[in-house]
């Protein structure tokens, strides 16, 4: 096939300019990226050729070099690993697969700077960008293992890129920077130096598991006394290739956690946690995990994949293992090493795996248990990591029934107790009445409409905790009526507000002279509501709609039908403060009006609306409310 130009896809070039000219305040970082991607070449061939055992392809020797060059200025990084055809490159490089784009754009005009805007890269998986901060033309030159043709993919970072044919080129891949001028001033290396280069690799990347080779110039001693010493040219091992989840936690430090880091899970952060495991007995096995500081852009995509990287005695496997941690666990990065697997293993047979599930078990432990010590021992870090991933963490609270209470006692809740804290239920237990043996609590589309809503009124009369819970995963769980330290959630919303002592004679005396009003509401607002009674809980409103305690709320109906499930329309209690002007009036009307109260009906479907509104609820005919409120209205006037 002869050669072509192509244009960068729209969002590709947006983005490639904004890379280049905007994001990236460590230039040394295009490095880096090179060859993280030239070690998951590597992997991906001998993970491949252990699955395909027809595939052709030499593995005798695997390895990324760099290859530096004073005159002209360039850099090669090269890799004998997996390759790519021709439509992957046009894939990969010239397009941004993932879906988000539009989100990163948005992200990086809102950064404040360099620092903050170069995080967001590693979400969105563009690093191969990086290349132009340092070069004016970039070829690249690669070959699939297996294919016997090659191509070549040239760009000036411009908008355009030239790719076409090689006959003769080598398996992998191998990537020729021509280097810009050194820019001392703002401190960008001359990564033609093989000194900084060495550098550079010991400090980023020397946990790669395959060796980074440099052919370097080195002296040679003189052979007789007095003679001249020599040069020759020496094949140099960068880097140490140690495991680092085979090493003790005193024995790394921060920063090369911090890359390891960075290069599994190609995000810009530094972690937030790292957990590291050595098992030993049955299932022998090591793991290195850690917390990120920040979600990724596809948190709550549909796609989104596992992020552990599963090795079989060191031997890669795949990257993406999700039977090695739930979905509710989905931004947990890692590493995990077993012993005693196959290593021609398949997802089938993950999936039956009693290692794996063991494995699993005690990952999953681990993650909640160092989620449980961060809220204990570091709330900094603790509100961090709730701030970016607690909506997913309480998705165990549904998913993961074995671990229920282990992930509700290592959440937090907002609650009316604090406006800006929230609160663990371990706090909320403590601070409860002594006689107070259950945990209040109330749903909503958001915190504003719980705390507007009349059901909590009576609560806050009487200084009552009520947990305000505003995720849509909170209307799952809560309605599996769970419990916490031998006491039942009780949702404020649902059943009799138990918020009096035993029935007074007063109490008896009210619901007798109410007695006519609530039966007859009751029958007019039948399509709506299953009873009328007088309320305990509200102190300000005119009324509230009450579900019977087993009931699905008004929220979770609405999940179920967004969902395209079809659940029907739960009729609820309404209840009336007897105190309210608006009902006190309905009442001496209803008493004077005889046996003729179709008059009041209008009244009556009014009272209905607004305590439907009043929870956030939605009219089923907001026409007619609108024509009953402009009549009450005009006859209030006359």
């Amino acid at each position: 096939m002869s050669s072509q130009v192509h244009e960068f896809q729209a969002e590709a070039r947006q983005l490639l300019d904004l890379v280049v000219h905007s994001i990236y305040s460590n230039k040394d970082s295009f490095l880096r990226e090179l060859i993280s991607n030239a070690s998951d070449a590597l992997d991906k061939l001998r993970l491949e050729t252990l699955r395909d055992k027809e595939l052709v392809a030499d593995t005798t020797d695997l390895h990324v070099r760099l290859t530096p060059a004073a005159e002209p200025r360039t850099l090669t990084v090269s890799d004998n690993g997996i390759g790519m055809s021709r439509d992957e490159v046009i894939e990969l490089i010239g397009t941004v697969a993932k879906s988000g784009t539009a989100q990163l754009r948005q992200a990086l005009s809102e950064a404040g700077d360099a620092s903050s805007s170069e995080e967001l890269i590693g979400q969105f998986g563009i690093g191969f960008y990086s290349v132009f901060m340092v070069a004016d033309r970039v070829s690249m030159v690669t070959r699939k293992a297996g294919e016997s043709v090659g191509t070549r993919w040239e760009s000036t970072g411009d908008g355009t890129y030239t790719i076409d044919d090689v006959a003769d080129a080598p398996q992998g891949t191998s990537i020729t920077l021509s280097l810009k001028p050194v820019d001392v001033e703002n401190a960008v290396h001359d990564y033609a130096d093989p000194q900084v280069l060495r550098g550079l690799v010991k400090r980023y990347s020397d946990f790669i598991a395959w060796p980074i080779r440099m052919t370097e110039t080195v002296s040679v001693p003189a052979e007789e006394e007095g003679g001249e010493p020599t040069t020759e040219e020496a094949d140099a091992t960068l880097n140490s290739q140690k495991a680092l989840w085979a090493k003790n936690k005193d024995e790394v430090s921060e920063e090369e956690y911090t890359e390891f880091y960075r290069h599994i899970s190609h995000n810009w952060d530094s972690p937030l946690e790292v957990i590291s495991l050595h098992a030993e007995g049955t299932f022998e096995y090591q793991a290195l995990l850690f917390l990120p500081t920040q979600a990724p852009f596809d948190m709550f995509m549909r796609e989104r994949s596992s992020s552990l990287h599963l090795y079989v005695r060191r031997v890669f496997i795949m990257d993406d293992c999700p039977e090695l941690m739930p979905e509710y666990l989905r931004f947990v990065q890692g590493v995990v090493d077993a012993n005693d697997l196959s290593l021609n293993v398949s997802r089938e047979i993950l999936q039956q795996d009693r290692q794996i599930r063991a494995i699993r078990r005690r990952l999953v432990k681990k993650v909640i248990g160092t989620v449980q010590e961060l809220q204990d021992r570091k709330p900094e870090d603790y509100a961090t990591f709730w701030s970016a991933f607690g909506k997913v963490f309480k998705e165990g609270l549904v998913n993961d029934p074995d671990n229920f209470q282990a992930v509700l006692k290592a959440s937090v809740f907002e609650t009316t107790h604090s406006a800006t804290e929230p609160t663990s239920l371990a706090d909320y237990v403590a601070r409860c009445p002594a006689d107070q043996k259950v945990i209040y609590y109330m749903t909503g589309e958001s915190r504003q409409q719980i705390e507007h809503s009349p059901h909590l009124e009576g609560f806050r009369a009487k200084g009552i905790e009520v947990l305000l819970l505003s995720d849509p995963v909170d209307e799952l769980w809560t309605s599996q009526m769970p419990e916490f330290d031998d006491r039942q959630f009780v949702s404020v919303a649902k059943g009799e507000a138990a918020l009096d002592d035993e029935d007074t004679d007063e109490d008896t005396e009210r619901d007798a002279e109410f007695a006519g009003l609530l039966e007859w509401l009751t029958g007019v607002l039948d399509q709506d509501v299953s009873a009328t009674r007088l309320s305990k809980r509200l102190t300000d409103s005119a009324a509230c709609l009450v579900g019977d305690t087993f009931s699905m709320s008004p929220q979770l109906e609405k999940l179920y039908r967004a969902s395209g499930q079809e659940v029907p329309h739960m009729k609820r209690v309404l209840e009336l403060n007897a105190d309210h002007p608006l009902v006190t009036g309905l009442a001496e009307a209803y008493t004077g009006g005889g046996d003729d109260h179709a008059a009041l009906e209008p009244t009556a479907k009014l009272i209905y609306a607004m305590a439907l509104l009043a929870e956030g609820g939605e009219l089923t005919d907001p026409a007619e409310f609108a024509k009953l409120l402009s009549d009450t209205l005009v006859a209030g006037l006359k």
